[in-house]
């Protein structure tokens, strides 16, 4: 209720005061409708009725508009994650190698000691040593078959990420076949006559059951949002 409303109302200009709440809801009403109006929502939307509505003709519903932005979100992703999997293989290709190299160095001490303790029986150190380098080999062997099974690993996720370059085609695929669809109905819907040397049809025929039309403007705008 406005400042004015309300001094009419203590003023005593106001008399029937239910008549009043209903001509402030109707006025509130249609304030309402032309502001949804003006925003572009139809009269009567609302989150419950929502599902008897088409979606408007916006960037975020555009059918083609989103597939597009998916499939180049989509390869953007799935390049970055390539990247990444490169890089974590080049990594344990480099620390498989040098692990190799500490294998052989190991090997070599155990051979030596071996020979040691063989020579020299008595002496405890070659046998603590012969032990020691035997348990290293052992652990060493352990983490070169982690290494390989980590490579095999990545290369069964570069092989299953390869179904995301299949997947992008088929959205492509779908994308032409809307795009097609759309310049057939686009083509199927001309006319040999432009619409301004049209002659006007008529807004009232025997049989109508109301006087509610359309406005020029209401149409024109209908068929500039089906244009885009």
């Amino acid at each position: 209720m406005t400042q004015e409303e309300l001094d009419a109302m203590m003023n005593g200009e106001i008399d029937d005061f239910d008549d009043f709440e209903d001509d402030v809801k109707e006025s509130d009403d249609k304030e309402l409708d032309e502001s949804l109006a003006d925003s572009g929502v139809p009269a009567g939307y609302s989150e419950k009725t929502s599902h008897h509505w088409p979606l408007p003709a916006t960037d975020e519903n555009k059918m083609v508009h989103q597939l597009d932005d998916v499939t180049k979100e989509g390869e953007e992703k799935a390049s970055e994650i390539f990247d990444i999997i490169e890089a974590i293989s080049n990594d344990l290709m480099e620390k498989e190698s040098n692990t190799q190299n500490a294998l052989e160095v190991i090997v070599s001490n155990i051979e030596l000691f071996s020979k040691l303790s063989a020579k020299f029986p008595d002496v405890e150190a070659f046998k603590t040593q012969l032990e020691k380098n035997e348990a290293a080999q052992e652990d060493i062997n352990q983490t070169l078959e982690a290494l390989q099974n980590s490579g095999d690993s990545i290369m069964n996720v570069m092989d299953i990420m390869q179904y995301q370059d299949i997947h992008r085609q088929k959205i492509e695929r779908v994308i032409n076949v809307m795009r097609a669809l759309s310049k057939y109905m686009n083509t199927l819907f001309e006319g040999k006559i432009e619409d301004e040397k049209r002659v006007s049809s008529a807004q009232h025929i025997a049989g109508d059951t109301h006087n509610e039309l359309a406005s020029t403007d209401d149409i024109e705008a209908l068929l500039e949002q089906f244009g885009k």
